[in-house]
């Protein structure tokens, strides 16, 4: 998946203040939110469309480097049997399901793969038991049927000789990041108009770390402190944050290689 920059969609929210009519605004700031929580937790919670035209998983792709060719049947590979024995395997043969006791036909989704909203092939989509997804984003084709070794990739998508795979990719908000982000959402709007608030820097300065009146003096931290160290000075927020991205990371971490075909995505037009 290309390197994301910004929150694919809004988490949703159950406000845990009066929110006003416009409809507008209280989108304005769901977005806000999430795409404050979204840098601070890693780049990593929320759910994200994505059509991609993948390649059909091979034996090779579990297989070594290096392979035999063998007279008229095309390469093999050599591999352990269950009893200890060396043996080679075609390539058109082998089992990449490892323990399975027949072939699977299947194509290697980049995940985390939340669900499966339409698979067309050759212009015509699949119904959804024709398919399923195994863990780590393998889609497997159920119905005797095998997915096709190659498309016409100049072709658009949907139309004959096409491939097209369309997924929720990502991990969805959980009842946590619900509570947080509502939070910093009602924490948002009442300071920047709607809800009993006014306009934004229309409240007192909040690096004010001391006041003083009718000799009353109160001490505050430097709410900046916090945003140093990726905390927002809200409760509930902090909390989620600590136990979502303890190590503060940045961004989640990405394995590529070589040797695996990563399917096509269309980015423009």
């Amino acid at each position: 998946m290309p390197l994301q920059t910004t929150a694919c969609e809004p988490w949703p929210i159950m406000p845990c203040c009066e929110v006003p009519d416009d409809e507008g605004l209280v989108e304005h700031w769901q977005r806000v939110a999430t795409e404050i929580l979204w840098r601070l937790s890693g780049r990593r919670i929320g759910l994200c469309p994505v059509t991609v035209r993948p390649c059909r998983r091979t034996c090779l792709d579990a297989a070594p480097i290096s392979f035999q060719a063998g007279a008229g049947t095309g390469p093999w590979v050599p591999y352990i049997g269950t009893d200890g024995g060396w043996r080679n395997a075609s390539v058109c043969g082998c089992r990449p399901s490892g323990c399975g006791c027949s072939e699977l036909c299947e194509v290697k989704l980049e995940g985390p793969v939340h669900s499966v909203t339409r698979v067309n092939v050759d212009g015509v989509d699949l119904i959804p038991e024709a398919y399923r997804v195994d863990a780590p984003g393998l889609l497997v084709r159920t119905d005797g049927e095998c997915w096709p070794d190659c498309q016409e990739l100049a072709d658009p998508e949907g139309a004959p000789g096409t491939f097209t795979v369309t997924y929720l990719w990502g991990i969805a908000p959980d009842a946590s990041a619900t509570a947080a982000v509502s939070e910093l959402f009602c924490h948002l709007l009442k300071g920047c108009g709607g809800a009993g608030g006014g306009a934004c820097g229309c409240k007192a300065n909040p690096r004010i770390t001391r006041l003083q009146r009718q000799g009353v003096e109160i001490e505050m931290p430097d709410p900046t402190l916090s945003y140093s160290e990726g905390l927002t000075g809200l409760p509930l927020v902090d909390l989620w944050l600590a136990a979502t991205n303890p190590d503060r990371l940045s961004r989640p971490s990405r394995v590529y290689s070589v040797d695996y075909a990563r399917p096509r995505k269309t980015t423009w037009p």
